[in-house]
């Protein structure tokens, strides 16, 4: 458990959690740590506590997988793969019509190679 600064305060502020500083009653707040928050619901053997215990490890891991860019950089490489990959498969399919519908009207080939004269 540790103490928040005051930017910690102002950004949870900002994001509509506490209307305002008023409502802080003018000391500064204490929060929990991923580890401190398991600990403590985990003390505790209610089944609110156990479900609250789920929660917050829920919502660290949610915020673990928003801050690391680099997987988000990955994934989006992956999209643009696939996006690719929609337009590759596309161009594909429609060679496919295309050797299909040659094959169902075939033109007329020029035959080649001797001709017999029929002298018989």
């Amino acid at each position: 458990m540790f103490i928040l600064n005051d930017d910690e305060i102002e950004i949870i502020v900002s994001q509509n959690v506490i209307p305002s500083k008023q409502h802080l009653g003018g000391s500064m707040p204490f929060a929990f740590t991923e580890t401190g928050g398991s600990m403590l619901s985990s003390v505790l053997k209610t089944k609110r506590a156990k479900e609250m215990n789920i929660a917050i490890i829920r919502a660290f891991i949610a915020l673990r997988l928003l801050n690391h860019t680099e997987m988000r950089l990955e994934i989006e490489k992956i999209k643009k793969k696939l996006d690719n990959q929609d337009k590759n498969i596309e161009l594909v399919f429609n060679y496919l019509d295309e050797l299909i519908e040659k094959q169902e009207n075939p033109k007329p080939r020029k035959q080649i190679g001797y001709k017999r004269t029929s002298e018989e």
